[in-house]
């Protein structure tokens, strides 16, 4: 067995989200799920199928996330793992409605951070193993960052006063 740490490549601060399904159908109930969630999403998605044919299957609505999920997706090369690039939407948008679709069994991360992800390879194919998501931890908050983090949650709607 062999391991491999794989960047994701995508420019800076795009957000993503990297899963595991189980079946060919996962392309088009996703697709579906992350319409319904946003309308007028920008997003592509790709999806490793694990046999017969073990092509990149791909959809979305945004040309240049179509591609970054080809790319990366085909970087990656782990059977069962899809991969969606998000242009106009932050992943707690959509996340809920992606868990939901019921070939979805895993999230992995989701996320705008510089992320490697972690596989094994053995004579059968890869396997997601897990991801680093970001940086090491630097130290533990201050109150000055807590009203910094309070505030930034205000600017982004999610915290209301």
């Amino acid at each position: 067995m062999e391991l491999h740490a794989i960047s994701i490549e995508k420019p800076e601060g795009t957000n993503f989200i990297l899963g595991q399904s189980h079946f060919i159908k996962t392309i088009e109930d996703v697709h579906e799920a992350l319409v319904g969630a946003v309308p007028g999403i920008e997003f592509g998605l790709a999806f490793c199928e694990a046999s017969g044919p073990s092509l990149i299957r791909y959809s979305g609505t945004s040309d240049e996330m179509i591609e970054l999920a080809k790319k990366n997706a085909l970087n990656l090369s782990a059977g069962h793992t899809f991969i969606i690039f998000l242009g106009n939407v932050f992943p707690i948008n959509v996340l809920n409605a992606v868990k939901l679709v019921p070939e979805v069994c895993h999230i992995f991360c989701a996320t705008a951070n510089p992320v490697q992800v972690i596989l094994a390879e053995t004579e059968q194919g890869r396997g997601v193993l897990g991801v680093i998501d970001g940086e090491k931890s630097k130290g533990v908050e201050s109150d000055e960052d807590i009203h910094e983090r309070l505030a930034l949650l205000r600017r982004f709607g999610y915290k209301l006063g």
